[in-house]
């Protein structure tokens, strides 16, 4: 290997993109590193149930799912390494320096993976019970709650289109809202304020998630009265938006406004060399399979600009 570089590919991240990414690369016979602050796997490491991923007919642990991601990665050569990115020089015309809290690593791509974290409410409660009752993804988790009783926390977009899908499944679905009126878009809101299924609790919000084993009940709490409220419900869904893991990206590269990546079609991003894939600049999927599908993307392209190097 060259003295200029360490590695041909630098991959930031390992959840479901980020191995995906490895995979690919590392079959292509480019050497290449994957990088994670934590243990690889990412947010669908701490799922319980999977049932939606392509190939597993049954319910499917979150952790042996990206064990197995892990593992073939590492079949095909894939290093990985557990450091945190500070920032990416690319002021030299070729080779990328990944700067880490562990050393400084040269590379000739970058591949950023680095994904996506929900916004959480921060209460009691909701880290115990995130997974086993507690969701921040109805399109992965609403059909786990048929005939039964859940809430929705938020009044956006987000919040109010994904509290329709769930009455598909649920048998009652409580909109919780620190305000006394949605911030959704006028149809969202006339399809969800119509729809028998859903119950509003105006001017509330959640203090607290109550349970042993599973989430059984929610302590609501009026924000203009103080009043404190128990709620019964089997579920809770906290849509109040996502925070992509980019900061490290800023003057690097083009991040839109709330911090997502900017790509185009073939996951480019504005530098040459550095491509992105997963929920780092995906905001409106949010799905292990598509993560994965746009971290074999941006392996592909990644692969196709260094061979117009060579």
């Amino acid at each position: 290997m060259s003295q200029d570089y360490d590695y041909d590919v630098v991959i930031i991240g390992g959840g479901c993109a980020g191995l995906t990414a490895g995979i690919y690369t590392a079959r292509a016979r480019l050497s290449t590193l994957l990088v994670d602050k934590i243990a690889p796997g990412g947010q669908l490491a701490t799922t319980h149930e999977v049932e939606n991923y392509p190939g597993f007919v049954d319910v499917m642990d979150g952790y042996e799912l990206m064990e197995r991601f892990r593992q073939q990665a590492e079949r095909f050569g894939c290093q990985i390494e557990g450091h945190e990115v500070k920032t990416i020089d690319a002021s030299d015309p070729v080779v990328r320096v990944v700067k880490t809290t562990g050393r400084d690593i040269r590379c000739r791509a970058v591949i950023v993976a680095s994904g996506a974290d929900p916004k959480t409410l921060g209460v009691p409660g909701e880290d115990r019970l995130r997974s086993k009752g507690v969701s921040y993804c109805a399109t992965c988790d609403a059909p786990f709650f048929r005939d039964k009783e859940v809430a929705v926390i938020g009044g956006g977009n987000t919040a109010v289109d994904e509290g329709i899908y769930i009455t598909r499944f649920a048998s009652k679905v409580h909109v919780i809202h620190r305000r006394d009126e949605l911030r959704a878009e006028r149809i969202y809101q006339e399809r969800i304020l119509n729809n028998d299924k859903v119950v509003f609790h105006w001017d509330s919000v959640v203090d607290e998630f109550v349970g042993d084993e599973k989430l059984e009940k929610l302590v609501l709490k009026n924000v203009k009265t103080e009043e404190k409220s128990e709620l019964p419900v089997q579920g809770a869904f906290v849509l109040i938006g996502t925070d992509p893991n980019t900061a490290f990206l800023e003057g690097v590269c083009e991040l839109d406004d709330v911090g997502f990546v900017k790509v185009n079609e073939r996951k480019e991003t504005s530098v040459p060399g550095i491509f992105a894939g997963g929920d780092c600049e995906d905001g409106a999927f949010r799905q292990a399979v598509t993560a994965a599908g746009f971290g074999c993307a941006a392996a592909i392209t990644a692969k196709h600009y260094l061979d117009n190097l060579s």
